[in-house]
């Protein structure tokens, strides 16, 4: 009975301090991008949830992130110049044949499509950024208080193409990944609230990028196991 009650210790104890260091890991992060908020001045609050420990988030490899990557900026392109034998063009120069979602392909497909289909999806620019970052080819990822710079990413893809992003990329840490996801759906929230007051973003805060980098990050750490066209973006 004594060996047995040490067995059943032994099993209890690394369980619960397990579900303790996760706890403080999410903790810590949060605490982390409130200070970083309240240091920009932006509105927060503190009974907004932690998101996932890093233990529980899911981790895409770099083949997945190189080929959002590239559906999202050929996507984007198209969406920005309308221009439908150009968006055939890029799926072969990429290779891209098979990277798409079923929306995205959707609108690949369609020769004419419609404005507002153009305009959502030219945002996806900023998810192309997201990736870029992801992927350690963007160094960092600045306050979402201004649009990214398309033309290196159209630079950067044209130079590299799929095959060189595939060999040059390193995923960042999934700690890094969850930091800015964290960080982004506070963000998010600030913007929210202030539309729903009838106010502007606070601090300069560009709304469109933070969603869409909000989007991104939740995909980027498999925010409720979401396949890319069903993602939420809970604040």
């Amino acid at each position: 009975m004594k060996r047995l009650f040490s067995t059943l210790l032994a099993l209890i104890i690394p369980v619960q301090a397990a579900v303790s260091q996760t706890a403080d890991d999410a903790q810590a992060r949060k605490a982390r991008s409130v200070a970083q908020l309240r240091s920009e001045g932006v509105p927060s609050i503190d009974h907004l949830p932690t998101i996932e420990p890093e233990s529980t988030s899911i981790r895409r490899n770099t083949e997945v992130v190189v080929q959002r990557a590239v559906a999202l900026a050929i996507v984007a392109v198209k969406g920005e110049t309308g221009d439908h034998a150009m968006g055939q063009a890029l799926i072969r120069q990429f290779g891209a044949k098979g990277f798409f979602t079923p929306k995205e392909q959707a609108f690949m497909d369609d020769p004419d499509p419609s404005d507002q289909d153009q305009t959502n999806f030219t945002w996806r620019y900023e998810g192309v950024h997201v990736m870029l970052w992801a992927l350690g080819i963007v160094p960092e990822l600045e306050r979402p208080d201004h649009i990214c710079d398309v033309p290196f990413i159209a630079n950067t893809l044209r130079e590299l193409g799929t095959d060189g992003l595939m060999r040059g990329a390193k995923l960042r840490s999934q700690n890094e990944l969850l930091d800015a996801a964290d960080l982004t759906y506070r963000y998010d929230w600030a913007v929210v609230n202030a539309r729903l007051k009838g106010e502007e973003p606070p601090t300069g805060l560009n709304k469109g990028v933070v969603h869409e980098r909000h989007y991104a990050l939740n995909w980027l750490i498999g925010y409720m196991d979401q396949d890319w066209d069903d993602i939420s973006t809970d604040t």
